[in-house]
Formats: structure tokens, sequence, C-alpha cells
């Protein structure tokens, strides 16, 4: 996968819980771990607007892409 989803380490660094987070993003707790896990295919700007609203971040603080040959294939 060349894009990485990096909401775990700003969860953990906020102390919020999937679920905490999912209810105040206004997404489902599964449909948060698909994304977190680096499962999603896509992703609505509303929603990475919500996530960025709801960490005080910047888009690439959530996301960034990664050469494929630095991930070791």
């Amino acid at each position: 996968m060349a894009i990485v989803v990096d909401l775990d380490r700003l969860l953990t660094e906020r102390n919020l819980s999937v679920g905490e987070f999912a209810a105040t993003v206004g997404i489902t707790p599964a449909n948060l771990a698909v994304l977190k896990n680096g499962r999603a295919k896509a992703v609505r700007f509303t929603t990475l607007e919500a996530i960025c609203d709801a960490l005080d971040c910047q888009p690439g603080d959530v996301l960034r892409w990664v050469p494929h040959d630095a991930e070791g294939s």
C-alpha cells in the first residue's frame, strides 16, 4: 500500500479511544477501523475534514505516501 493512514498514532498521542473518536467524527467504529487499518479504498473529503477538525491537524498528518520500494516489496 502506498498511502498510509496514521490514525492509530494520532489517537494514541491524544489519548482517544476508537469509539469516542468515531462518535466525534460522525462515522461508525467499524468504518473507522477500515480506514485506520488501511483497508479503505477512498475517504470522503467531508470525513477527512471532520477527522482533521476533531484532531486539530492537517490532512498530511492523517495520510502519507510511502513509495512501494520503501515498504520492502
